[in-house]
């Protein structure tokens, strides 16, 4: 049995969470899936799979495995894509990763319009609150919200955002002035997970080196900007998000920006791929067509 046949039988089963699964997505019976992952657990001489009569597990080993699997396969992919000349036209599957909201509201629109100039490209979005690995993963793309760390990623800063605070006028009215942080301690506040579920930090005061950090107590604490941005929209209290979730929500007049001298330095906004990945011609042709739509549109969602 080949090997990277094998391999590519044993990643489809992990992405689809089970034999069957991998056999419908693949068009192969489930005994062939079967005799896939088999052959390979002989060649590397122990389970990679837990099975049961509806699901899979893999196994430390598989877990360890299927990581370099997908290195593999991608590097194949990429190879084959290069042998065909650099200037071959655009096809396959682009996988990309984005923040929920930014993803939904920013990138989600690009990708689109992407997709209608190149009939040979798909592409998988996956929306996510947290960093991937883009090796690991196979994603072709990314777009990241905040400070990189060193790495053998190559990154094309589009933008930046603020972490704001708001609230409703409909919550403001009536209710003492927020004028500076401390205000903040005796208003009710709905918070992201994300940001702090006692406190929030600011910046030092003038005149001072100490960052500033306000003990608040949330009736709400949410994971999800969606969520929170609507509680606060109305009127359930005072929140803190990132300036472009609610850039609309501010110019049609739903939320008012609070404490606009006291935010923290911008967070830069980039979108990022793994060394050597800008050589495909999907990736290159995505990155050439959304870098200045997403600097447009983040410029756009700065002016508020």
């Amino acid at each position: 049995m080949d090997r990277i046949d094998a391999m590519r039988v044993f990643v489809t089963a992990v992405d689809e969470g089970s034999l069957a699964g991998a056999g419908r997505r693949l068009g192969r019976s489930p005994a062939a899936v079967t005799r896939a992952i088999a052959f390979l657990e002989e060649h590397v001489g122990t389970q990679l799979l837990h099975r049961t009569t509806r699901s899979i597990r893999l196994s430390d080993a598989g877990q360890r495995y299927v990581a370099a699997c997908r290195r593999v396969l991608t590097e194949l992919e990429e190879a084959d894509m290069l042998a065909a000349g650099e200037h071959a036209a655009p096809r396959g599957m682009l996988t990309i990763t984005a923040p929920v909201v930014s993803g939904r509201q920013v990138l989600r629109p690009i990708l689109d319009a992407f997709l209608d100039s190149q009939p040979s490209v798909k592409a998988r979005l996956l929306l996510l609150d947290r960093s991937l690995s883009l090796v690991d993963e196979r994603i072709n793309v990314a777009l990241r919200i905040g400070n990189l760390p060193d790495s053998n990623l190559v990154a094309v800063r589009v933008g930046e955002v603020r972490k704001v605070v708001c609230a409703s006028p409909a919550y403001l009215a009536g209710r003492p002035p927020i004028v500076e942080p401390g205000d903040l301690a005796s208003h009710q506040c709905v918070s992201l997970v994300q940001f702090g579920e006692d406190s929030w930090s600011f910046p030092p005061a003038a005149g001072t080196a100490a960052p500033r950090s306000v003990h608040i107590s949330p009736r709400l604490v949410v994971n999800g900007a969606d969520s929170i941005i609507a509680s606060a929209v109305e009127g359930h209290g005072v929140t803190r998000v990132m300036s472009y979730q609610v850039a609309e929500l501010v110019r049609a007049g739903k939320l008012t920006l609070l404490l606009e001298d006291a935010e923290p330095p911008p967070t830069p906004v980039q979108l990022i791929t793994p060394e050597g990945r800008l050589s495909l011609p999907k990736v290159r042709a995505f990155v050439d067509f959304a870098v200045p739509r997403l600097k447009a549109e983040f410029a756009r969602l700065a002016r508020l």
